[in-house]
């Protein structure tokens, strides 16, 4: 199967390997449009560098980060929370036994 690539498909990934652009015939010649040289679509073909496409994996990384790192904030306040709710509850069961021991001491 001998098919041509498409822009978002190229056969290859190599720019000096892929067809270089040509003028658009639907406009005339005379045209204020400049002319696309060959080393002129190599260089913009080199701005599609490996980097720029992973560009999305690292925003998709980061944001990932974001989140994991805010739900263990939230974990952590959570276990505060908890902490606390429960130093309370064993201060008033302690007063509790403090009352109860002076009552029974009393009589």
């Amino acid at each position: 199967m001998n098919a041509a690539g498409t822009i978002d498909r190229p056969l290859t990934h190599d720019p000096k390997k892929q067809a270089p652009m040509k003028p658009s015939t639907s406009e005339p010649a005379g045209s204020a449009t400049t002319d696309f040289t060959t080393t002129g679509a190599n260089d913009s073909r080199q701005n599609r560098t490996r980097e720029m496409q992973l560009i999305p994996e690292a925003l998709a990384r980061a944001h990932m980060h974001d989140m994991l790192r805010g739900a263990e904030q939230e974990r952590r306040a959570a276990r505060v929370a908890t902490a606390r709710r429960m130093q309370r509850r064993a201060e008033r069961a302690s007063m509790r036994a403090r009352r109860a021991l002076a009552m029974a001491v009393m009589q």
